[in-house]
């Protein structure tokens, strides 16, 4: 079935955050996608409307078996349903996860730069951001496993959180990398909180690897969060999991989730995930060589338009990692000066701590003729700055 993402579907006076802003504005910053999701959930979703009654709502066995079946047919993951639990989303479940797996004055270690709501779910609960900062190369990240070593062994660092595939980096970490990590936590004690929420944006070609797969020893040591809010555009319908193959760590979960009162679904959580996840693989593979090619048009223009400003080679999420360094070394204001002067709208790398200073995040989940007004933003806007 062909599916048509060049449509320009209006956003404004939609309630819809990302463009909630002053008209001639163009917003490409939260990771919230411009392409109406898949035909299948939609049709669920109207069946579920035509109802007309939405009171409480359980958690179906459709529903384990949904994304049970996605994982394995997907990633080559097989998970047994108890391991599921639902959530209302991911960065819930992640505050929840802090507050429950941790004491008020330890250590939460994050690899910087990195999706910013981590900080916020650290700091706001009263625990120690610690940052085992990627390295970086000029082109390329990699993992500081003296650093990671030395920090996971103090005694006051009792959680990783995980970010895989990487945001904001858009790396797809290997299965000795993550074999590496879930060894090192496991030899220190320390739990793993993975975000996998980018999962299937990845690059045809390429697939990720679930961290719970690559052993028994990560398996049993982690706590999975799992959503098809980014790959599907349903974050505004409140759908997610959390995946734990420990009994014990996931008793402590359910206890955490039912405490913090995020496990229970709203009338349309349920039905828009079992279709995203019984019906939903043409439409996703489609998605992701739109994004492909999007990403490739991005890396085109820059080198012949913009050749001070590189793109960060990735295979994962719709979220480019942009270099500014040749131009200035805190991009915030150079993020400021877009915005004031063409409209574009981008993310300042700052937030994201490590040396995301001079970096600039650009989402290109829209339709080409959008992504194409925003790089010619960008052209001019830097063309003027400098």
């Amino acid at each position: 079935m062909p599916y048509n993402f060049d449509k320009l579907t209006e956003r404004r006076g939609t309630g819809s955050m990302k463009w909630d802003v002053p008209e001639g504005e163009l917003p490409m910053w939260v990771a919230d996608m411009d392409f109406e999701t898949a035909p299948e959930i939609r049709e669920a979703l109207i069946k579920r409307a035509s109802h007309g009654i939405f009171g409480y709502t359980v958690v179906p066995d459709a529903w384990r078996d949904a994304v049970a079946g996605w994982w394995e047919r997907r990633h080559g993951f097989v998970m047994e349903k108890d391991w599921l639990v639902f959530t209302t989303g991911v960065v819930p479940a992640i505050s929840s996860a802090v507050r429950k797996l941790t004491t008020v004055g330890e250590n939460v270690l994050v690899q910087t730069p990195v999706y910013n709501i981590f900080f916020h779910s650290i700091r706001n609960n009263g625990r120690n951001i610690i940052e085992n900062q990627l390295l970086y190369d000029g082109a390329n990240y990699r993992i500081d496993w003296k650093d990671l070593e030395k920090k996971l062994s103090e005694p006051q660092t009792t959680l990783m959180i995980l970010c895989n595939p990487h945001n904001p980096t858009g790396m797809i970490w290997s299965r000795e990398e993550l074999g590496r990590i879930g060894e090192l936590c496991a030899a220190n004690h320390v739990r793993v909180l993975t975000d996998e929420i980018h999962c299937d944006l990845t690059e045809p070609g390429y697939s990720y690897i679930p961290f719970a797969s690559v052993s028994e020893k990560c398996a049993q040591n982690s706590v999975t969060c799992l959503a098809p809010t980014k790959a599907f555009n349903l974050a505004g319908l409140q759908t997610a999991a959390v995946m734990v193959p420990n009994k014990e760590l996931r008793h402590r979960m359910e206890r955490a989730l039912n405490t913090d009162e995020v496990a229970e679904p709203n009338a349309f959580a349920i039905d828009a995930a079992i279709a995203a996840f019984t019906k939903g693989d043409s439409w996703l593979d489609a998605l992701r060589k739109y994004l492909a090619q999007n990403r490739e048009t991005v890396r085109k223009f820059l080198k012949a338009e913009i050749p001070e400003v590189s793109l960060v080679p990735a295979h994962a999420t719709y979220l480019l990692w942009l270099d500014c360094s040749g131009i200035i070394e805190d991009a915030s204001e150079l993020c400021r000066y877009l915005r004031a002067e063409t409209g574009l709208y981008l993310s300042a790398g700052m937030v994201y701590g490590g040396n995301g200073r001079a970096f600039l995040r650009m989402n290109t989940a829209c339709p080409r003729e959008r992504l194409l007004d925003g790089l010619e933003r960008l052209r001019r806007g830097i063309k003027v700055y400098t």
